[in-house]
């Protein structure tokens, strides 16, 4: 059964000009229910995670600026979001929910989270509306607990992974792959393991013969035992923080090629949402609903 991470909590309300990107939280779980992709047993609640999961990615001094909240101004405003306990809180359970969604993945060869592809986040610090990176914090997880070898982080969010870039510069367990707008934010780019930045405008045809002369060879020269993909839905034309000119079709072309590439080589893959900000709501929600349809088809 496809497991999926979601908590009230993701729905945290923000003050005005931050909420209308949380709405989707909120409407993705009802739609996706409303049409019978899912059923409420393929829901499952995160919970808070042992602090010792959140320091093997991040430092202790960072972690704890966050719970108390004690975070220099300069610091604070990078991270984008008036900072609160209960916005903290989210960001702790967001990761729990990619933790445990890796467990059920390495079960059923797949799992996702509503939430999560908070990739801007680094080891010591916050940027971009991430303060906590799950994805990195579920690696270090299913490694430390000698559940996985080797993970490959797949990133196709529209911007550069640059936190989990900065992680992992030192980890031979973990090979980063960001494939992002060359024009967008960050503007200063980490060093993934491999980056591939595509021009402004790229459509459906340029970027998926680019995926698909890449993935699978990255695959077999890696060999991880385990996938995180990062499926952001901002690559599509309509999105505001996005470059791109991709469609919807496309980008559900993208995510049925990665998910058919990871169920092929047999390779249990664990999905975090990432951006969408298309100004219609509806868009975002289909294009998110498009990777959970695609889950239950390929894997179920």
């Amino acid at each position: 059964m496809l497991k999926i991470a979601y908590h009230p909590i993701y729905t945290h309300p923000l003050p005005e000009g931050h909420r209308f990107p949380m709405i989707k939280y909120e409407l993705l779980p009802k739609q996706l229910l409303h049409e019978g992709t899912c059923i409420p047993d393929n829901f499952f609640e995160p919970r808070i995670p042992k602090d010792e999961h959140i320091v093997r990615v991040h430092t202790t001094t960072y972690y704890q600026d966050l719970q108390n909240q004690t975070l220099d101004a300069r610091a604070a405003r990078k991270i984008g979001f008036p900072l609160s306990d209960v916005l903290v809180k989210r960001e702790v359970i967001i990761a729990d929910g990619t933790i445990k969604a890796g467990e059920f993945a390495l079960k059923h060869g797949v799992a996702m989270n509503i939430a999560g592809g908070t990739h801007h986040a680094y080891s010591d610090r916050g940027e971009a509306f991430c303060l906590l990176n799950d994805q990195a914090i579920g690696a270090r997880y299913l490694l430390h607990e000698g559940l996985v070898s080797k993970v490959l982080i797949v990133d196709l969010d529209v911007h550069q992974g640059n936190g989990t870039a900065e992680i992992f510069q030192n980890d031979n367990e973990v090979f980063t792959f960001s494939m992002h707008g060359k024009g967008n934010y960050p503007f200063k780019k980490e060093q993934s393991n491999l980056d591939i930045a595509l021009e402004n405008d790229t459509n459906d045809e340029t970027y998926l013969k680019i995926l698909k002369d890449t993935l699978p060879k990255l695959i077999q020269i890696q060999k991880p035992d385990f996938i995180y993909y990062l499926c952001g839905v901002d690559v599509v034309a309509s999105d505001k923080l996005g470059k791109l000119a991709m469609t919807i079709e496309g980008c559900k072309a993208r995510d049925r090629f990665v998910l058919e590439t990871c169920n092929e080589y047999q390779i249990p893959v664990m999905c975090s949402m990432g951006g969408g900000y298309s100004p219609d709501i509806k868009i975002i929600i289909e294009a998110h609903a498009n990777t959970f349809r695609l889950a239950q088809e390929i894997f179920f």
